[in-house]
């Protein structure tokens, strides 16, 4: 009798149930769905066809999503078809995504760049420059509440 573990984990591989999802799409998976839909649906593995297999919660999960699939590949690298199929969920919660920068205005740019012309060192001014932008852009966020 001969060992069949290497021709098995070969087929597993073949058909993709060993493949795993791929870094990519699993640190873009976060930031493609927000932390609630993380918290309930997570990539499992990447199938030999190019077919994402996420695994939820539940089916009620899987039926919701698969009504958002194409905004969802959209967001992800490689926009790859998927699939939701109920299963098991990574033990932690993930982490919150992280808020995007925010970006000045032309106006506040603008503004950033008046207040620094006068420093002579160009990397200096523009390191300057740059935290303004950023300190304007994020005042006028708060602002908005």
């Amino acid at each position: 009798m001969e060992p069949v573990g290497d021709e098995i984990r070969d087929e597993l591989r073949r058909l993709g149930a060993e493949s795993g999802a791929g870094t990519d799409t699993t640190e873009g998976w976060l930031a493609a769905v927000g932390p609630d839909i993380a918290r309930n649906a997570w990539p499992a593995r990447l199938q030999a066809d190019g077919t994402l297999v996420v695994h939820v919660r539940d089916a009620i999960w899987g039926f919701e999503l698969s009504q958002q699939a194409t905004e969802i590949s959209a967001r992800l690298p490689g926009s790859p078809r998927l699939k939701f199929v109920p299963g098991p969920l990574p033990d932690e919660a993930p982490a919150d995504v992280p808020a995007p920068p925010l970006e000045a205005t032309p106006e506040q740019a603008l503004e950033a760049d008046e207040m620094t012309a006068e420093i002579m060192d160009p990397e200096l001014r523009e390191s300057v420059s740059k935290a303004i932008k950023a300190a304007l852009a994020r005042a006028s966020d708060d602002r908005s509440f």
